[in-house]
């Protein structure tokens, strides 16, 4: 039996019902997460986020040039500093990186980049080059180093498909759609005992580690409660169940959810108008929850897509493009802008030069939040310098 045959059985609930046979039943295990106080939080834009239009060069009249139809006006935008300012829909954001609670980098992206949703969500998930292609996620590997042993709550995302982002030698992560929903352990799953198939007693004991996984997930939950009102959409949930596991110290180093619906070729001002709506108020109600709890400090939250739009308006919206910013929330970073504001006279083929690697971020998170060297999971950029 392949070990990864069996990660969609063992590391997936769907419905808040565990996708195993009934025949796969329990061994021991035990925690062994090598313990720390910091953890990440990444919230994805699926579908390519729009940066020009999320955080924006009101000040360049080149934006105005490029965007006839769905620039927004310097009257309209929020937050501004240094010629650069929030959408509307983002009140909070603006507010958040007034409190020095919040950083936005500029420009990000990679060299020679892919304007396939698929393909650019498998590179951001991988941190690999273009060209390069790996069956793990940076996720995966870097929790295959901090987990002595297999151990499913490492990770938790928060989603109805596993993401490729947490895939490593041992599927130390669970994919919930429900956390309050969970098949529980039964007196004959408890009382297993080895069978003579080494294979079998393998997959047992992935399978008997996930279900104790929703145990510790159901007593992180028992332990926390709701301290205020989060919006009543699928982000908002999302983040008001991770505070949750937060708060009640799941002690989990990696939690992932993601926002879709950003692939605005069409009638954009009104839909990405309610899309940046859902993430404002959703990132702010757990930035809030958080931050009562006095955790924001050892809580890093990560918004991020798979790629920009095109500089240019299409007329009715925009079409994929590359660079964009990543929001950095919280884990006491430097509320800064950082890197040079988009340069709309100096493009690549109608689309936005990128200055910041993704992957020097993703190196700066780990260096400087979790400890960790990124080169031993094969990132070599640079951590960028400057956000904590």
């Amino acid at each position: 039996m392949n070990r990864r045959n069996f990660l969609s059985l063992t590391g997936t609930f769907t419905g808040g019902a565990l996708l195993l046979p009934d025949f796969l039943m329990a061994l021991g295990s035990q925690k062994n997460l090598i313990i720390g106080e910091e953890c990440l939080i990444f919230v994805q834009l699926n579908g390519g986020n729009d940066g020009l239009n999320t955080f924006i060069p009101f000040d360049d009249p080149n934006y105005y040039f490029y965007r006839p139809k769905i620039a927004l006006s310097k009257e309209e935008v929020i937050g501004k500093n240094g010629g650069m300012a929030f959408h509307p829909a983002l009140k909070d954001f603006a507010q958040m990186q007034q409190n020095g609670h919040l950083s936005v980098i500029q420009n990000v992206g990679y060299p020679e980049p892919n304007r396939s949703h698929f393909r650019a969500q498998e590179i951001w998930q991988t941190a690999t080059d273009s060209n390069q292609y790996l069956n793990e996620g940076w996720l995966g590997r870097y929790l295959d180093l901090q987990c002595t042993t297999h151990t499913p709550t490492a990770g938790i995302n928060i989603d109805s498909i596993d993401n490729l982002a947490f895939k490593g030698q041992e599927p130390n992560f669970i994919t919930v759609k429900d956390p309050n929903r969970f098949k529980h352990r039964s007196d004959k799953e408890e009382n297993a005992t080895l069978s003579d198939n080494p294979e079998l007693d393998f997959v047992r004991k992935i399978a008997n580690s996930v279900i104790e996984g929703s145990d510790e997930i159901q007593k992180a939950l028992a332990k926390s409660t709701q301290e205020l009102s989060y919006p009543k959409t699928g982000l908002g949930k999302n983040l008001e169940w991770i505070a949750r596991l937060i708060k009640g110290n799941l002690n989990s180093k990696v939690y992932y959810t993601s926002l879709g619906g950003f692939d605005t070729h069409d009638n954009q001002l009104a839909i990405h108008n309610n899309k940046l709506k859902e993430l404002n108020d959703s990132i702010y109600s757990f930035y809030q929850d958080i931050k009562n709890a006095e955790l924001l400090p050892n809580v890093t939250i990560v918004v991020f897509s798979e790629f920009g739009r095109r500089v240019k308006d299409n007329g009715k919206g925009t079409d994929h493009g590359t660079a964009a910013p990543m929001f950095i929330i919280g884990g006491n970073n430097s509320g800064k802008i950082i890197g040079r504001n988009p340069n709309l006279t100096d493009l690549d083929n109608g689309d936005l030069k990128f200055e910041t690697d993704f992957r020097s971020v993703y190196a700066a998170l780990l260096q400087q939040k979790m400890k960790f060297d990124p080169t031993k999971i094969g990132i070599k950029n640079t951590p960028l310098q400057g956000l904590f």
